[in-house]
């Protein structure tokens, strides 16, 4: 199955900080005990994808992940079961899943497992990442989804980003935009593929430190821009951004502007974030 590359970058369990107080209402999805999982769940798959998402109460993020899923579940009207697994009342259960960190997200499709992400992605890529298992579920002769047909370059992509080798998966999802320009899941990987290339390897705590002490440095703030996408902080990289290109001429506002359009590609375009910042956009530039 071809997925959004996992960005890696997930909060470590271990770091979590002290339980939130439980949120108002009830939470989408079932609660997934040891007993349920392996009585229930597992059965239910084969005639169903089942995705459970590993959360905390102590991450705000996990929790974000969770209502987005269970609002996907409700628009696709029962065509895949949704479980959560809160990692501190259930460790038994995220300790089988191997969930090292929250949120993570597992589909379980005729009672094989398949890791999905371990990142607090915006909800129009989960939307393509819960499309792509109704797809293989479908290819099983799971569910009711249309078989999707998987292009060779997207496997060729998603073998390198396996390996780490970017260049790789960059120049496949170029190839597959060649063949069918407009493609949004290779438009989508592609951006991804670049942003994770852009970030591997740095200190991302170092580089939001660096960017408050140097506020006017174009190189350290478009570096911090991406760690704050990575991390799922939108709209803070928009605004920092934005700020460049208000602030700078010529050269190094086009540098800021291309960034940021770059960055534009990796969120839903009916976004109201994407919106409201495609209008700032604008308003600096013209």
């Amino acid at each position: 199955m071809s997925l959004p590359p996992n960005f890696g970058r997930a909060v470590d369990l271990s770091s979590l900080g002290k339980p939130k107080p439980e949120p108002a209402g009830p939470m989408p999805g079932i609660e997934i005990t040891p007993q349920n999982l392996t009585e229930e769940f597992l059965a239910l798959s084969k005639n169903k994808p089942v995705i459970l998402i590993c959360w905390s109460p102590r991450s705000a993020e996990s929790e974000e992940i969770v209502a987005i899923l269970g609002k996907l579940a409700l628009d696709d009207q029962g065509t895949w079961i949704l479980g959560r697994v809160d990692v501190d009342a259930q460790p038994q259960v995220a300790q089988a899943l191997q969930a090292r960190a929250v949120p993570f997200a597992v589909a379980i499709i005729n009672e094989q497992m398949v890791p999905l992400f371990e990142q607090p992605y915006p909800e129009a890529q989960i939307r393509m990442i819960v499309d792509k298992v109704l797809a293989l579920s479908a290819e099983q002769g799971v569910g009711d989804a249309s078989v999707e047909k998987i292009e060779p370059e997207e496997e060729e992509a998603i073998a390198a980003l396996d390996a780490g080798d970017y260049p790789t998966a960059e120049a496949a999802y170029k190839k597959l935009l060649a063949r069918k320009p407009g493609d949004s899941f290779a438009t989508l990987g592609l951006a991804q593929t670049q942003l994770l290339a852009r970030t591997d390897g740095l200190d991302g705590a170092k580089i939001m430190q660096d960017a408050v002490a140097s506020p006017d440095d174009l190189e350290i703030q478009i570096q911090c821009a991406d760690i704050e996408v990575v991390s799922g902080y939108i709209e803070p990289a928009f605004a920092r951004l934005l700020r460049l290109i208000q602030l700078l001429d010529g050269a190094d506002k086009k540098i800021a502007k291309d960034r940021l359009l770059e960055l534009f590609a990796l969120v839903d375009p009916a976004d109201p974030r994407v919106i409201k910042a495609r209008a700032a956009l604008a308003n600096a530039l013209f």
